[in-house]
């Protein structure tokens, strides 16, 4: 994701200065192909720039790189803007911004819905949370990368949504999987069943990205089970902490996380049909 969306702005005339990656490697390859420098250190990457994107795994990672370290992303930040892209827990941003503020630098979401497709040719949508003014200093930027966006609210307010969006996608995709399952074991020819969902109550944009690819077993990673799984655990903590019952999001998240515990994690999401069709998996 986060090289397309560097892709797309050096299409859109932008000055990329500053390449990083815990892959070197990766950081080496997009630096050449646009011109920018491989830093191999967070430090020099905030010294370089303006502005900073981040799209990092987990929250594990996003805490790790603006830590309170010599190798943080905070070394000399002041007066920096650092737009976080990743799907994390609401309250590793709020820490986030918290340790940003002490050496007097901006944090915003860009916390995004789409995928790396959306991301190279700039229809990505974005959810921003955070301060106002660091919304419209990113703005002229983000426009470039999105067919829409919106300022939610606050920082960690663009995080709960995302959480509910993957939250809904994720419960689609197993009731998909377990839909087009049931069709195989009943012995329905699935092409017809597809088509016949597409023109009903059961159409869902999940069934115009997965619906084939679950039927032909064609699971190219767009957006992997491994990360279903993360997403859905923040999700049902949300729930767990507001006192909310939410039976189909704890399925949901169970589901993943048996997908990744059989080692099919690095899937496309849609692989979760491997564990609802008889005979693909024990």
């Amino acid at each position: 994701m986060g090289a397309n969306m560097v892709r797309r702005l050096k299409d859109c005339d932008f000055d990329i200065v500053a390449v990083y990656d815990s892959y070197p490697e990766s950081a080496s390859a997009l630096s050449a192909e646009i011109g920018a420098k491989h830093c191999h250190t967070l430090p020099e990457v905030t010294s370089l720039s303006d502005i900073v994107f981040t799209v990092v795994t987990d929250d594990a990672a996003m805490l790790e790189i603006f830590g309170d370290s010599e190798s943080s992303l905070l070394i000399d930040a002041r007066g920096k803007l650092f737009i976080n892209c990743a799907t994390v827990s609401p309250s590793t941003h709020v820490l986030i911004e918290a340790a940003a503020q002490k050496v007097g630098a901006t944090t915003m979401e860009g916390c995004m819905a789409s995928s790396i497709p959306q991301a190279r040719d700039g229809t990505l949508y974005l959810m921003c949370g955070g301060p106002k003014e660091a919304y419209d200093r990113a703005e002229p930027i983000l426009q470039n990368l999105t067919a829409s966006m919106r300022h939610v609210g606050g920082t960690g307010e663009a995080a709960k949504v995302k959480a509910l969006v993957n939250m809904v996608m994720n419960i689609n995709t197993v009731g998909l999987a377990e839909g087009l399952g049931l069709g195989d074991a009943v012995g329905l020819d699935l092409t017809m069943l597809r088509e016949v969902f597409s023109q009903t109550g059961a159409n869902s944009n999940v069934l115009r990205t997965d619906g084939e690819d679950m039927q032909n077993r064609e699971f190219d990673c767009y957006f992997s089970g491994e990360h279903a799984a993360k997403d859905s655990r923040i999700a049902y903590d949300l729930a767990v902490l507001a006192g909310l019952k939410v039976p189909l999001a704890k399925a949901t998240k169970e589901q993943y996380e048996l997908m990744v515990e059989k080692g099919l994690g690095g899937l496309d999401k849609s692989g979760i049909a491997e564990l609802t069709f008889k005979g693909r998996t024990t």
